[in-house]
């Protein structure tokens, strides 16, 4: 019987074949949490009375949500980590380097390895051909000792995509409009398997975002065959030695197979507050707006900063709208200034935030007040994701954020 990509790599971490609906213990390759999850997993820990890590070249503690630190307690939190890596040997990633998903594909994950982390967004390595799923803090503590973790091996949904996007449009709108055809629960504990002419025509960044977005279907991975775009950007990353890749077989098993024509994917908005009530935005009645924010894990990449740059050149922000733009990360960031977008950015009347999560978590850097509505990039639109139960989130594409901003109102154009 043939396998799927998720069982396949799952196999091969387990020690023997494996299918969809079986409980397995596999070897974890890296283990990551950040300074909201963190600390919980520190004290789980030492709650095993272990004297050191099983991996702690690729234990990798991220301070990234509230960075830097808006209040004491959050600070005191960051100490634990810190303290943490100097006495376990684990990596620090400190304040200002990014965004957990976003350093994680940069520097530490590889193709067909198993990555588990204290954060659901963790699935966003998934598009570098890895099996990469959140769990909670105690369940990261024992992988962090032992190099292993339990799980049920998920069945597959196959999301096959051909044809071309109209102009403007990207694997944004085409996760949003996923989303919104399936629910925000259409895939829960299932892995989505991307494939066909339109995925294998993207570019990494793009590819990043629909897996980043994986578990907003309740999916347990996002996944993506590595093939010579993998193996470029792991180039670029010095890490082109690490490339391998598996395939699903031809006789895989699915439990759904979901055919999408680009061309029928148009610029898709999420209206407060759950990420699957998704429209068009010509659905949309020029719903003003007072925040417009671009980064995080989903949409913060060099990529995704250049198609803002670009529709922002030479203009401003509408007065009435609050323009933030946040970095994925410290390589982002550099080059972004080494490519004038940052300039770019200032001169529209952006605030440029550190690499980081910015406002999405609602700890710090863009809190909304009662009554506000803010278009974020970001990945999440809960009710008071962003700070304040009264305020209201719609999620879009840079593009649309782009337009958004200038405008005053959510629009494409």
């Amino acid at each position: 019987m043939g396998q799927t990509l998720a069982e396949k790599i799952i196999s091969e971490h387990a020690g023997h074949a494996v299918k969809a609906g079986e409980l397995v213990i596999a070897n974890v390759d890296v283990c990551a949490v950040q300074d909201g999850t963190g600390p919980l997993t520190v004290q789980e820990f030492k709650k095993l009375g272990k004297e050191k890590l099983n991996n702690p070249e690729r234990t990798i503690l991220f301070i990234d949500h509230a960075s830097p630190s808006p209040r004491k307690e959050l600070s005191n939190t960051h100490t634990v980590l810190r303290e943490f890596s100097k006495e376990y040997g684990a990596v620090l990633s400190d304040v200002g380097a990014g965004v957990c998903h976003q350093r994680l594909i940069e520097t530490f994950v590889n193709p067909c390895e198993i990555l588990v982390g204290a954060d659901s967004h963790t699935c966003t390595s998934g598009a570098l051909g890895a099996f990469a799923t959140g769990m909670g803090s105690t369940d990261i503590a024992v992988a962090m000792a032992l190099g292993k973790t339990w799980l049920k091996v998920p069945s597959t949904f196959k999301i096959e995509v051909n044809g071309k996007f109209n102009e403007g449009i990207c694997s944004k709108d085409l996760m949003l409009h996923l989303i919104g055809l399936i629910g925000a629960d259409g895939a829960t504990y299932r892995a989505l398997e991307f494939c066909g002419e339109t995925i294998e025509n993207m570019e990494m960044s793009e590819r990043f975002t629909l897996a980043n977005m994986a578990v907003e279907a309740g999916a347990k991975a996002g996944l993506f065959v590595a093939d010579d775009k993998t193996k470029a950007y792991l180039k670029e990353h010095g890490r082109e030695d690490k490339f391998r890749s598996f395939k699903p077989d031809s006789d895989a098993i699915y439990e759904r197979v979901i055919k999408i024509d680009a061309k029928d994917v148009k610029h898709t908005v999420s209206c407060p507050h759950t990420v699957d009530n998704t429209k068009t935005v010509d659905e949309l009645d020029k719903i003003k707006v007072d925040q417009v924010f671009i980064g995080t894990c989903t949409n913060g990449r060099i990529e995704d900063l250049r198609v803002v740059a670009k529709i922002l050149k030479g203009k401003t922000a509408n007065p009435d709208v609050r323009l933030l733009i946040c970095p994925a990360s410290k390589e982002v960031y550099l080059k972004a200034l080494d490519e004038g977008l940052i300039n770019i950015f200032v001169e529209a009347n952006a605030a440029i935030l550190p690499p980081g999560c910015g406002p999405c978590v609602g700890v710090h850097a863009g809190t909304l007040a009662d009554g506000e509505v803010c278009l974020a990039t970001q990945n999440r639109n809960f009710q008071g994701r962003m700070g304040n139960t009264k305020g209201d989130i719609y999620l879009s594409s840079p593009y649309v954020a782009a337009y958004t901003a200038l405008n005053g109102y959510i629009s494409a154009k």
